[in-house]
């Protein structure tokens, strides 16, 4: 990275002028990172566009509140643009001490991190806010993560001034959680903010919930109780051969509406049309419960229960016909639709669903968010202790699956929205705990429009239209997927000898060569992955 460029760029803001508004609040302690007129001035002191540009080449997108955007973000949150004319009156009015140095800390080990240290440091410098950065070594989570026993007067157990780190989720209340009482290991308790957590957590309307977001995305953007900087890129790649009639572009890591039954594709030069993609497993295929979407067996040859938007936000049924919720938000009903039936031919049970939820209770490694929601049923506890040989919540009458929960979970629909079942007959006699190692992920029966035909592990796997689905037979005759996780290191190799199709990277560096290709357009998609600085208002130890 130029440095000298960058800082010369963010120099250049200095001639800028902003009307300075009155604080927010006064110190809540003797620690100055508690005032929030200092919070304030280190995001306004940063210059997160020019960061985007040079350091991230253009790959990262600057983080305006805590979520990306979507239904769940207000639209008139405080972007905090670059503005160090504004940031030094704010600390000047802070009363800010120029000869205090902040601790800053990460735990990443990639050369772009210590780009982004160094560019921090420049901007802060430039305002009058001395720092030094360094790398966490050993148990980073202990030394992050962990609240002082006083949550409103401190000491802070963990001793640095800011951290540089990740929020990642796939239910929204992993984001604000966090915040509830007692739990934020840099912010003292924020009473409203106290209240919005219980409030979201014991609703199920998603009206509600949302009004709860965005007090809370209001609250934190307000007060900068933490610095969200720039948002994790997803790349989605599509070649010109493939029209996906206006399918939408969401997160392609988790299970929603593709509508992939309805792709087409230009036939080749035998008339066959095929689709080439990643994503498959390289060496083995893992149950659609840990990963969700991640990988194509999750997304063409398992349906869900039921379906969701790009936004991962419920929209309706997939295997489920309907749905039912209760006024107290505390039952649940699936009425499954008829019809439905596994890749041999047989019908999708109501007992399917429920040994599938039962199984997943008990499997060690189900996705937290389905785990979280399973595990309050009515009964869970006793029925994964084997103090009980049945799930007393839980049960079934012909097509309709009934759920009773002994608390609100806010996560119902969405956790049914990726939450693929699996057929109970081929499992007999299976430990859940050794569900993975069962014979049937050799050769996967499924759910969805595409059934596994061929798999030569770790080189590709065919998948070919299931003629039973229950929204009409796919128009594509055949996907060829290659293995892949994050990045795919043959993505450019395939895609310049017309092997790609359609698929994702998180690798910023293969976005221009695909783009140098006349055939393929790549889309940008924002992800639930946000990365930001947390800063500690708590008094240290040793003050």
């Amino acid at each position: 990275m130029q440095m000298k460029k960058l800082i010369a760029l963010g120099l250049a803001g200095l001639m800028s002028t902003t009307a300075i508004g009155a604080a927010l609040a006064q110190p809540i302690n003797d620690n100055p990172l508690s005032d929030p007129r200092v919070r304030q001035a280190i995001a306004y002191a940063i210059d997160m566009e020019t960061i985007a540009e040079t350091i991230f080449e253009g790959a990262a997108v600057p983080a305006v509140g805590l979520l990306p955007d979507g239904p769940n973000k207000p639209d008139d949150l405080n972007p905090y643009a670059y503005d160090p004319d504004k940031a030094r009156a704010l600390l000047a009015e802070a009363g800010w001490d120029s000869s205090r140095e902040l601790d800053v800390v990460y735990y990443y080990a990639d050369q772009a991190t210590a780009d982004l240290m160094a560019a921090m440091q420049a901007y802060l410098g430039d305002v009058g806010i001395q720092m030094s950065y360094r790398k966490l070594e050993g148990d980073v989570g202990a030394q992050i993560s962990i609240p002082p026993a006083d949550m409103d007067n401190g000491p802070s157990v963990v001793t640095w001034d800011i951290l540089y780190g990740a929020r990642a989720a796939l239910a929204l209340q992993e984001y604000f959680n966090r915040f509830g009482p007692g739990l934020m290991p840099t912010i003292p308790n924020v009473p409203r903010m106290n209240e919005l957590v219980v409030k979201v957590n014991g609703a199920v309307d998603p009206e509600v919930q949302r009004e709860g977001y965005f007090e809370m995305e209001r609250i934190i953007n307000e007060n900068a109780y933490i610095i969200p900087l720039y948002y994790q890129q997803l790349y989605i790649y599509e070649s010109d051969r493939l029209d996906r009639h206006g399918a939408p572009y969401g997160n392609e890591q988790y299970n929603y509406n593709w509508g992939v039954e309805n792709w087409t594709i230009e036939p080749d030069d035998n008339g066959k049309s095929v689709l080439y993609t990643n994503a498959a497993p390289a060496q083995f295929f893992e149950v659609p419960w840990q990963n969700l979407g991640i990988f194509v067996l999750n997304k063409y040859a398992f349906d869900t229960v039921l379906e969701a938007d790009g936004a991962l936000t419920p929209i309706g049924g997939e295997m489920a016909e309907s749905y039912e919720v209760s006024e107290d938000g505390l039952t649940f009903s699936f009425d499954l639709k008829d019809g439905v039936k596994w890749h041999d031919g047989e019908a999708i049970t109501a007992d399917d669903v429920t040994w599938s939820i039962k199984t997943a209770l008990k499997f060690p490694i189900t996705n937290p968010v389905l785990q979280s929601t399973f595990k309050k049923i009515v009964g869970a506890e006793a029925f994964v202790a084997g103090e009980s040989d049945t799930l007393e919540g839980l049960s079934s009458d012909g097509n309709t699956v009934t759920l009773k929960f002994a608390t609100i979970d806010p996560n119902v629909l969405l956790s049914f929205s990726q939450f693929a079942p699996l057929p109970a007959k081929y499992f007999d006699g299976v430990d859940p705990i050794n569900l993975q190692q069962a014979p049937f992920w050799q050769d996967p029966i499924g759910s969805g429009p595409f059934m596994i035909d061929e798999v030569v592990m770790n080189d590709y796997t065919t998948l070919v239209p299931f003629e039973g689905y229950h929204k009409g037979t796919a128009k594509i005759d055949q996907i060829i997927a290659r293995p892949s996780y994050d990045s795919d290191p043959n993505l450019l190799v395939n895609a310049s000898a017309g092997k790609a199709d359609f698929g994702y990277t998180k690798v910023a560096s293969d976005v221009p060569a695909l783009e140098e290709l006349d055939f393929m357009t790549v889309h940008p998609v924002d992800i639930p992955y946000t990365r930001m600085i947390w800063i500690n208002q708590f008094p240290h130890p040793a003050d």
